[in-house]
């Protein structure tokens, strides 16, 4: 076996040298499926790798750097002969500059709570009481962590409002109940809603909807007393939603109300028309005088 020359295999540290990384780091290449050695002696286990080799490992180090997942640099590593490795960069930086985005919002709302200045926060959302009638509605109930949600909540809404057609029809505007926490750690459940005119129509329906892998359900829905604030589509996006739902809380303590039931958003405008200062949505909480 030939060692050394830019055509033949070169030991782990000569072509640790060469690629200007560590033979710890190439190790762990190894192990992570990223870079595999080109030959491995089977008697000592010393690894080799070739010169043309190279390039792949600093393009995976630099990738690394940018703390891309090992799935999606296994992509981008896989697919360097065109120009889809660089639009899967390109997508996954998106992701990137999104998250930034968001934890930069987060960052200043916790800076302004922390700073004393929550009340000037909640001042900006106006708070109403809403009486709401007992109504029939069909629902789908699934544990889901922040990131799905986005996803979740419009196919979930679309299909019961398909369903609906089999339950005399729409007859509210659809919503979402929270009934714990949803975030990065903890996964609700989340409940979407729909209120339709037949609630036999609605029992059948859910009871043929069983064993579809998701759990549908119909139920009357008793009368309530809502507090809300309506917000924008720019501001249903977490962390922004946040706000509004701490002002209706600090307004219910104002006010003295106590809770009545889970949290919820109702959606009554069409999301996809609506541009990001159009109102679309309430931010809600069940009610009762405490």
């Amino acid at each position: 076996m030939d060692i050394g020359d830019d055509g033949a295999l070169l030991t782990i540290g000569a072509f640790a040298a060469r690629a200007r990384l560590s033979a710890k780091a190439l190790r762990l290449y190894d192990r992570l499926g990223l870079l595999a050695p080109a030959h491995v002696d089977e008697a000592s286990g010393y690894r080799y790798y070739r010169a043309g080799q190279v390039e792949r490992a600093r393009l995976v180090a630099m990738l690394r750097q940018l703390d891309m997942p090992l799935a999606r640099i296994a992509e981008v590593v896989e697919t360097t002969d065109g120009p889809e490795s660089g639009e899967l960069l390109a997508a996954y930086w998106g992701d990137v500059e999104d998250r930034f985005a968001a934890q930069r919002t987060l960052a200043a709302y916790l800076r302004a709570r922390l700073s004393g200045r929550s009340s000037e926060m909640y001042e900006k959302f106006e708070v109403r009481l809403v009486d709401v009638p007992e109504q029939v509605i069909v629902t789908e109930t699934r544990h889901t962590l922040a990131d799905e949600l986005p996803t979740w909540i419009p196919a979930s809404l679309g299909r019961l409002e398909e369903a609906a057609g089999e339950c005399g029809g729409v007859v509210g505007a659809p919503y979402v109940v929270y009934y714990s926490a949803v975030s990065m750690e903890s996964d609700g459940p989340v409940e979407s809603c729909v209120p339709v005119a037949d609630e036999a129509g609605a029992r059948a329906w859910a009871a043929a909807a069983q064993g579809r892998g998701r759990q549908f359900q119909a139920r009357v829905e008793p009368a309530r007393r809502l507090a809300y604030t309506r917000i924008t589509k720019a501001q249903v996006a977490h962390p922004q939603i946040l706000a509004p739902y701490e002002a209706v809380e600090a307004w219910m303590r104002r006010e003295g109300w106590d809770y009545d039931g889970p949290c919820r958003e109702i959606y009554f405008a069409d999301w996809d028309a609506a541009g990001a200062e159009d109102p679309v949505c309430d931010v809600a909480f069940p009610v009762k005088r405490g």
